[in-house]
């Protein structure tokens, strides 16, 4: 809320060291947001990272996407790290409007953070994926951890991307690949 990052900062750099001294060779994030921060210490942390919003980008290239809805907390949504990667890349990001924005964001800590499962919150989010569409967004990233689970991938009129699942399953393909790591700026190379 108050911009204060440093703190963040630190947190996530004791996590990084504590997988680093277990003999990590990289380290995931799964959250979204907390890639706003990261990015701003990549370069100093003991591990190059796995970016989320780079592995995302991966899959919307793999399947000739061209102009991106995203929903996610606030800070997501209208943060730089989805904003830059797509950018680099001559994608296109359409976000909600802000009244829903923020009513998205309150749903994902009001209630998905906490275990509240609705079916009136499910209504919400599908209707913000479904306005996307109609002002073009060919895919939406759900970029935040809890959306998958009242947005399941079939569910929208639109192809929905996990963010988290995508990360996962690329993080375990590094993992087994047996090639040496490359690191840009404290981040897994994407070229892998």
């Amino acid at each position: 809320e108050t911009g204060y990052y440093q703190s963040v900062a630190t947190f996530l750099t004791q996590g990084v060291q504590q997988a680093a001294d277990a003999g990590a060779d990289f380290y995931v994030c799964p959250d979204n947001t907390a890639h706003i921060v990261l990015e701003q210490i990549a370069a100093d942390l003991p591990l190059p990272g796995l970016h989320i919003a780079d592995v995302v980008c991966r899959e919307i290239g793999a399947h000739g996407f061209k102009r991106v809805g995203l929903v996610g907390t606030r800070w997501t949504m209208t943060g730089p790290v989805y904003a830059k990667a797509l950018e680099k890349r001559g994608l296109e990001l359409l976000i909600p409007e802000e009244s829903t924005r923020e009513e998205l964001n309150a749903a994902i800590f009001d209630e998905l953070c906490r275990g509240v499962f609705t079916t009136s919150t499910t209504g919400r989010f599908l209707a913000a994926i479904d306005a996307l569409r109609l002002r073009g967004a060919e895919c939406v990233i759900l970029g935040c951890t809890e959306i998958p689970l009242i947005v399941p991938q079939d569910s929208a009129r639109v192809p929905v991307l996990d963010s988290t699942r995508l990360l996962a399953k690329r993080a375990v393909l590094e993992a087994v690949s047996g090639q040496p790591i490359t690191i840009r700026s404290g981040w897994l190379a994407a070229s892998r």
